[in-house]
């Protein structure tokens, strides 16, 4: 009965979202599909040349578990509509618009990872060319690339599927927020775990990124706060002097580091860029303010990790990460969800960062892993204690 009441709720959520399920499919009445490779963008997601129209008609639907082969890669994955269907580091064929071109797309990706680069497929490669990059199949991959696609377990993420789910979905309609103030909307807000300086580190959404309408808003919270040195976690320097009215905000008078980074938390380069953000930090001023396009996963990420550093507790970190989900999605304490997108994210990425089982087990000292984390990504000990000493600075009552 328990299963049965599930489905039905699956069926009425997927009939929200404009998908028709195909309940009395199974696994051998759905067809293979074989697709191609439109896109793979920046950071390893691949666009496929089938959309999910066509893949729902023949008896693909969320919830649903597909095995992808691309060339000798083979990888089993669940259909989703948001890359938070699956938790950090899971792959996911997701049926989702795309924001640049207007119509909807079958993706394949890693919630917060880099699925080309995983599968062996290609290498991506620094290039002067637009946009900056180029990807290089790998040898044994014949262009044009096929894609396999097949039912591997219909319906067999479903009890997860649901718990993915959140209670509402984030809008780029301000009128939608009334109840936040502009800088909740704008996912902006100083970071008050223990250890942490009055007023000296900040978090948000982008301030000049229009693209999720809550740039106007971060800018103005940042220059409330008297903000002065940025780390960027998403633009190149290029990039983000391209964005409209860059050069009339605020933020474009701060120091500010431009780091372009992807979604894989734990390669070489990301972790790299981390350390060399970190660096930043601690050679000049703040008050400070880490962002990446919405502030909620690479930022979530660096923010946990300084946290740690001064000294704060687990459930410090998971609250203050979670702030994010109720200012996009209304998320509130003590709800499944709220514990199943902690569980599923943040505790997950720290505790792999830190090599340990859990961030949450008893007796872990956060602030020794932190600081183990830095040294082994590259930051000498004075740099991580030149950190430390600039984050634990006052800055409130500047403004």
């Amino acid at each position: 009965m328990k299963r049965f009441s599930a489905i039905l709720l699956l069926t009425a959520l997927l009939l929200t979202l404009g998908f028709v399920p195909q309940a009395a499919a199974d696994d051998n009445t759905v067809p293979d599909i074989e697709a191609g490779i439109a896109e793979i963008k920046k950071h390893g997601n691949i666009i496929l040349t089938i959309g999910p129209a066509s893949m729902i008609e023949l008896g693909y639907e969320p919830a649903d578990i597909v095995s992808v082969k691309i060339g000798e890669e083979e990888m089993e994955m669940p259909i989703g509509t948001s890359y938070s269907d699956v938790d950090s580091g899971d792959a996911i064929c997701c049926f989702k618009p795309s924001e640049s071109k207007g119509v909807d797309e079958v993706v394949l990706a890693i919630n917060a990872g880099d699925l080309t680069s995983t599968m062996g497929i290609a290498e991506r490669r620094d290039c002067e060319e637009a946009p900056g990059y180029e990807w290089v199949f790998a040898a044994g991959i014949e262009e044009p690339v096929t894609v396999l696609i097949s039912m591997a377990e219909k319906q067999g993420y479903a009890d997860r599927y649901l718990l993915h789910q959140i209670s509402g979905s984030r809008t780029n309609d301000r009128g939608d927020y009334a109840h936040l103030s502009d800088a909740e909307y704008a996912n902006f807000r100083a970071v008050e775990t223990a250890g942490m300086g009055k007023d000296t580190l900040f978090r948000s959404s982008s301030p000049i990124n229009p693209v999720i309408n809550r740039n106007k808003e971060a800018d103005e919270a940042l220059l409330r706060s008297a903000g002065r040195t940025v780390m960027n976690m998403v633009d190149s320097e290029a990039g983000m002097k391209e964005f409209p009215d860059f050069s009339l905000s605020y933020y474009s008078g701060c120091d500010v580091i431009a780091l372009n980074m992807d979604m894989d938390f734990f390669s070489a380069v990301f972790e790299g860029k981390l350390a060399e953000g970190f660096r930043y930090l601690a050679s000049h001023d703040g008050p400070y303010l880490i962002h990446c396009r919405e502030g909620k996963d690479r930022t979530g990420f660096a923010v946990g990790i300084l946290e740690c550093l001064m000294g704060a507790a687990a459930d410090e970190v998971v609250e203050d990460y979670m702030l994010t989900y109720y200012n996009y999605y209304g998320i509130e304490p003590g709800t499944e969800n709220y514990e199943r997108i902690a569980a599923g994210n943040i505790v997950p990425s720290l505790s792999k960062a830190f090599e340990i089982e859990s961030i949450r087990a008893e007796g872990v000292d956060l602030q020794s892993c932190a600081e183990a984390y830095l040294e082994r990504i590259g930051m000498s000990r004075n740099e991580i204690e030149m950190l430390k000493s600039k984050l634990g600075e006052d800055y409130g009552g500047l403004s």
